[in-house]
């Protein structure tokens, strides 16, 4: 599709003119207009959705479950596409010692319904896959699954069974989609490990006749590509034999073969360099990831990627008082979308309501913490006028969640002045024999300083529970990637809705808005970012022993991010580049 219709479907700058957006979509003659026949596919290896019974592994897996809950909400026909997985890991933290446990579990148990199977080939075998769904309004999922199907990230990055696991979901779940007579009107890629879907429709076009031209060209127009991750080279690779007994086997076209064997460098190959080569729209996830993302393809450009930063489903992870607050103040309109005046009618916003709302989520932080021990085995409660700082992401190199302590009588001086807490909530993941000393390392500082021992809480097993539950009940969010690492981010955006202060460095998401809506951390060196950031920890805990302060702080950063961390807005800037 050539996008000589953008003049008439322009960006709408009022934002409570989506139902007329949507309309005028499925107004179109266009080959991708959106019908429960043609509907929105959106392909992803992993889905966080706790409620439905998927548990996922961090943001990419958040992201996939609150796009499908806004197109619900928007009436958009989208079908999302994932494994399920059979066995989930759950983290555990025990004198010291980072470990894990496995679950087993059920699609029935969750409310997914046995379609039927489809079959692919692998290693000279029929390998039978169960498909399971679920329909909600507009939506539904559609899910991959056999007994042995192993949990999320299984194996190495490049291993034989992560490799199943990705032709699975494309081939097997493309099949599906004939099986039940979907044409996608569109193909999002969430990430390199849904290419094999793209791939399974250009095999499919090609072996029904289309010449093979015509076929990459459709295929490539009705496909987009979203990158979550900022550097190509961090990309698992795969060897021409693994192909040959996993993916060659079930393509019918010696076209599309011979297409995909020419794309092998020394009988290796990166999912990302075909993926860019298949998908003619590509995204990332912020503004900044979209200008910094170094992926070039097989010609060695650059290549671009339109912005369109990550959003969060405002209902789903915000405390319910406080949405029907911004609505009340005619803030947030029905879709949970800043309204054309919110700017001023955030003014109406007032510091006793703030500390009530946030009362209100420490109850329910301290519900959610009744069942979840700290490191040494403690239920920890906090009193509502307690101060609590919080770090929650995955535990990683770039993220930094060692930062605050690099000085630990300076964390501590901070903390006993204002009668503060810490609670550090990240998940490292099973076999990260590095990240766990890390943990180790930073747990074993704490435990050296008394104080530090009964105000600094790791909480394991971070999961949606409690990621909700810390924006809805701290009071100072704490994000520090190292600049130019994090594509996005979507845990400081739930902090914002919260009515939390942030306290950031400007890199991913956050960097959409100017550096001055929020507490930057800032420096030449880590050991000025370092200062930087004590400095905006003692001017955080100030800002909630003055109202003014307070006051003045929440509203600024509402007033920049709204609109950025709405859900719609990011499901609307979609529909408006496929468009």
């Amino acid at each position: 599709m050539e996008h000589q219709n953008s003049n008439k479907y322009h960006r709408l700058e009022n934002i409570e003119d989506v139902e007329e957006f949507y309309a005028a979509i499925n107004r179109t003659n266009l080959t991708k207009s959106l019908s429960p026949e043609r509907p929105y596919t959106y392909w992803t290896i992993e889905l966080y959705d706790q409620q439905n019974g998927i548990r996922g592994g961090g943001g990419l897996g958040i992201l996939a479950a609150d796009t499908r809950r806004v197109a619900e909400k928007m009436n958009v026909p989208l079908t999302l596409i994932t494994p399920f997985y059979p066995s989930e890991s759950h983290q555990t933290y025990e004198h010291g010692v980072n470990g894990s446990t496995h679950k087993k579990v059920s699609y029935a148990d969750f409310g997914f319904n046995f379609v039927d199977t489809v079959n692919i080939r692998c290693c000279g075998q029929l390998c039978t896959l169960d498909v399971v769904e679920k329909t909600m309004g507009s939506t539904r999922i559609l899910c991959i699954t056999e007994p042995n199907f192993g949990e999320l990230y299984s194996g190495e990055s490049g291993g034989d069974h992560r490799l199943y696991q990705e032709i699975s979901l494309g081939f097997g779940g493309y099949q599906v989609l004939k099986m039940l007579g979907l044409k996608p009107a569109i193909m999002q890629l969430n990430e390199v490990a849904t290419f094999f879907a793209a791939l399974a429709r250009l095999d499919e076009l090609t072996s029904n006749g289309m010449d093979f031209y015509e076929a990459v060209v459709y295929t490539r127009k009705h496909t987009l590509y979203t990158n979550h991750t900022l550097v190509q080279a961090a990309e698992a690779e795969f060897h021409l034999s693994q192909f040959e007994r996993f993916v060659f086997p079930n393509i019918k076209s010696p076209a599309v073969r011979k297409w995909l064997e020419d794309k092998f460098e020394n009988e290796r190959i990166k999912l990302s360099k075909v993926t860019i080569e298949i998908a003619e729209l590509r995204s990332g996830v912020s503004k900044l990831h979209a200008r910094v993302a170094n992926y070039r393809d097989l010609a060695g450009n650059k290549v671009k990627f339109k912005a369109v930063t990550n959003g969060i489903d405002i209902p789903t992870w915000t405390l319910p008082d406080t949405v029907n607050y911004y609505k009340e103040l005619n803030i947030l309109d029905k879709f949970c979308l800043p309204t054309k005046d919110y700017q001023a009618e955030i003014e109406k916003i007032n510091v006793e309501d703030i500390k009530k709302l946030k009362a209100e989520g420490r109850a329910i932080l301290n519900h959610v913490l009744s069942h979840r021990p700290n490191q040494y085995g403690k239920i920890v409660q906090f009193e509502s006028g307690e101060l609590i700082f919080d770090f929650k992401r995955r535990f990683v190199d770039y993220k930094r969640p060692w930062l605050p302590f690099a000085n630990p009588q300076k964390i501590r001086e901070i903390l006993e002045k204002h009668n503060a807490h810490y609670i550090l909530a990240g998940r490292v993941h099973e076999g990260d024999n590095r990240m766990s000393e890390k943990l180790k390392n930073l747990l074993a500082i704490v435990d050296k300083d008394p104080y530090l021992k009964t105000h600094v809480h790791y909480i394991p097993d971070y999961d949606e529970e409690l990621a909700r539950a810390l924006s809805l009940g701290s009071n100072i969010s704490i994000n520090i990637p190292i600049v130019g690492l994090e594509a996005c981010g979507t845990s400081w955006m739930k902090d914002i809705a919260n009515l939390c202060l942030l306290i950031s460095t400007h890199d991913g998401g956050v960097a959409d808005a100017p550096s001055d809506s929020y507490l930057n951390v800032s420096g030449e060196n880590e050991t000025e970012e370092v200062k930087s950031l004590y400095a905006r920890m003692e001017e955080a805990a100030e800002a909630w022993d003055n109202d003014f302060d307070l006051e003045f702080l929440i509203k600024k950063g509402l007033v920049a991010y709204l609109p950025i961390v709405s859900g719609t807005r990011m499901l609307k800037d979609y529909l408006e580049y496929l468009f």
